[in-house]
């Protein structure tokens, strides 16, 4: 009965914005386990869509990610960086310094986000596998249902079925295509997916899958 209690307690005392604040407080960008220095798949997903480079991009939970970096190399203008830690931010505005007016930046919980337009792309890698409540993987599915156009993209990473089951600190969420189809609901037509067996900095391996959907 004690541990039942102190979950209910630690579930309900859990602050997320303040935990990110503290990981991104500790540690620089590139010793944040899910780090890379090239975003390839990811990359290679967003040429799949075959979306104009004047789209609306939306990376979510981006953090210090250098996908950012990428796809104002490659031409894309129209490019949002969501995440709710301001010094995960902070440090992609330093990486990019003058470049850095060229982005939309957003600190807020994906959550409680209120999208002021629609997207054309929606890429998150490692932030949906955290939601580990049902309520709040809810609270995900109906904002990115808001704030993504109907013929939209998503691209939804996380770790695969045999990937670690916590992640800073934190338990997480593992999915295969099947179990995101099932959590997107019918709103979303499957298109293709990617493995990854993504190295750490530290050398470990983490299994990840990459669902591409559309918005019907």
């Amino acid at each position: 009965m004690a541990s039942l209690i102190n979950k209910f307690k630690e579930k309900f005392s859990f602050n997320r914005k303040e935990h990110w604040e503290k990981v991104y407080a500790k540690k620089s960008p590139s010793e944040v386990s899910w780090y890379q220095i090239h975003p390839g798949i990811s990359l290679e997903l967003i040429r799949l869509t075959e979306i104009a480079q004047s789209d609306k991009i939306i990376d979510v939970g981006a953090g210090a990610s250098v996908l950012v970096d990428k796809l104002l190399e490659t031409g894309h203008t129209d490019i949002s960086v969501l995440d709710i830690s301001s010094k995960a931010i902070d440090h992609a505005k330093d990486r990019l310094g003058d470049r850095s007016g060229k982005v939309t930046w957003i600190v807020t919980d994906i959550t409680e986000f209120e999208p002021s337009h629609q997207y054309n792309l929606w890429h998150d890698r490692a932030v949906f596998h955290f939601f580990t409540d049902e309520n709040d993987r809810h609270k995900y599915i109906e904002v990115l249902k808001k704030t993504l156009k109907s013929g939209g993209h998503l691209i939804l990473s996380a770790f695969f079925l045999e990937g670690p089951p916590k992640c800073s600190g934190l338990n997480v969420e593992r999915y295969d295509i099947e179990k995101m189809q099932k959590e997107l609901g019918s709103d979303f037509e499957f298109i293709s997916s990617k493995r990854e067996s993504h190295v750490t900095p530290w050398q470990a391996k983490q299994e990840f899958i990459y669902g591409y959907f559309k918005k019907k």
